[in-house]
């Protein structure tokens, strides 16, 4: 039985990464509880199985005395002798016992407690394996579905993708096999529970740094990301030596490298932008393939873009998604604006207030007394500066604001026919990196034409900043 018992060892040693250590206090803690229940009231019992020889000793702490009353608490002196020679009455001693029979119930215990240490020591192997991972790329199949949450096969762990973490257009079959990032490793009581992402910006860095050498040498530098998963995604990059085009290194030739990235991506569109320190460069560079007019940077955090009526459209994208990647690339408020808005604003604000519909003669007296003389300046009044006037009140004030709100030269003029989506601005999270970057998978929308009626064209020019990738195998080839 000794035997059996270290090639039992052995085996769970090899088959399953377990230490003989931990496989044997495992042991000994199933045989101990399994003592307990068959040995009775015993003090102290221990279970001990030595390493080389496999026996297995069980033993507990009696009192010598001259008579024995109680066979498990006392020993006799004679017996004690033979166990220590100086044993005498009143001593208490170590004495070696052995259950003949630990019965159904003791068995039964036994079992349940090896398995539950064996099952606490590969959940421990599995913990220490992955918790210094978080952050990679791993490939995983997919078994099932819990709750919205995908399950995903790691080969001796599972990984959960959960919903919040999906591409929106992606379909998770059974069995089908997946790129994934790593996002934390936890350690729970069922094992290590590993949390990945397939929509994050970061998934989208390391696949480029997983296509891409110059990334993974040093040599290209990735500076910021901004995704809409499952849609679209803008990566900023820089190169440390002028010998090495950022944005050529990341296509490949013919766009090999953007291309792998884009079908693991399942067709998002990818676009490669030149990083620059000059913001107001920057920012025109990420707005390709849209021209603009004007880029100015009004604060600190803030920057107003001009561009033709013809280029709102490409510069907003679809349901303002050009806008938002561009604001999360650069980590800059961006407020788009038309030609022909700000011509009307200009042309608006040197107006006089007399001209507002619905406001009386003595209200205009008392704005113009005040200083609020044209429409310009009235716009820019709030309702506490309008509240401090004489003899305007609360209703006033909503009426006046209201007026000077929905005043339009565009009365007399054709009403501009696009209107700026609201903006939403980047909320980072603590430790995350400001910025973003999206790939075109297929091809940029031609100028002047709007961004929602390209979903798929065939490849056009790239746009400044950008190379697509058969201009790319082009230069390659003439070289």
């Amino acid at each position: 039985m000794n035997g059996e018992l270290l090639a039992g060892f052995e085996y769970l040693e090899r088959e399953r990464g377990i230490s003989r250590d931990v496989l044997i206090e495992a042991v000994e803690s199933a045989l101990l509880s399994a003592a307990r229940k068959s040995a009775g009231q015993v003090k102290n019992l221990s279970v001990e199985i030595e390493r080389e020889t496999g026996r297995i000793k069980a033993c507990c702490d009696v009192l010598v005395v001259d008579e024995v009353k109680s066979h498990e608490e006392e020993i006799a002196i004679a017996a004690a002798r033979k166990i220590s020679p100086d044993a005498k009455i009143g001593d208490t001693i170590r004495r070696e016992i052995m259950a003949k029979d630990f019965g159904r119930i003791a068995a039964q215990t036994a079992k349940q407690v090896i398995i539950q240490r064996i099952k606490e020591a590969e959940h421990k192997i599995m913990f220490n394996e992955y918790k210094d991972r978080a952050g990679e790329i791993i490939t995983a199949a997919v078994r099932r579905y819990e709750r919205g949450s995908v399950i995903l096969d790691l080969g001796k762990a599972e990984a959960v993708l959960p919903q919040a973490e999906q591409c929106p257009r992606e379909s998770y079959g059974v069995n089908r096999r997946f790129k994934v990032y790593i996002v934390e490793v936890k350690d729970s009581p069922k094992g290590p529970e590993i949390v990945v992402s397939r929509s994050r910006p970061e998934f989208v860095r390391k696949l480029f740094e997983l296509e891409v050498p110059e990334i993974s040498e040093g040599t290209v530098e990735i500076k910021a990301v901004a995704r809409d998963p499952g849609y679209r995604t803008k990566i900023a990059v820089h190169s440390k030596t002028e010998k090495v085009d950022p944005v050529g290194a990341c296509v490949g030739m013919r766009g090999a490298r953007v291309k792998d990235v884009v079908h693991e991506l399942n067709g998002e569109r990818v676009d490669i932008i030149r990083w620059s320190e000059d913001p107001v460069v920057f920012i025109t560079n990420a707005l390709s393939p849209a021209k603009p007019r004007e880029v100015k940077l009004i604060q600190e955090g803030s920057a107003e873009i001009m561009v033709d009526d013809d280029q709102f459209s490409l510069a907003v994208g679809k349901k303002g998604q050009g806008m938002r990647l561009v604001s999360k690339l650069t980590g800059l408020k961006i407020d788009i604006k038309k030609v022909s808005d700000k011509d009307r604003e200009q042309k608006e604000s040197g107006l006089a207030v007399d001209q507002l519909e619905g406001l009386g003669k003595k209200v205009v007296g008392s704005l113009v007394a005040s200083g609020y003389k044209t429409l310009g300046a009235l716009r820019k009044a709030t309702a506490d500066d309008l509240m401090k006037i004489s003899g305007i009140g609360e209703k006033t004030v909503e009426k006046i604001i209201r007026a000077a709100a929905d005043f339009r030269v565009a009365g007399k003029e054709e009403a501009p026919k696009e209107t700026i989506p609201p903006a939403e601005q980047p909320k980072h999270a603590e430790g995350e990196s400001t910025g973003g970057g999206s790939v075109d998978g297929v091809s940029e929308p031609q100028e002047g034409k709007r961004d929602d009626d390209h979903e798929a064209e065939g490849e056009g020019e790239a746009p400044p900043g950008e190379t697509t990738a058969d201009q790319q195998g082009e230069v390659k080839e003439a070289e």
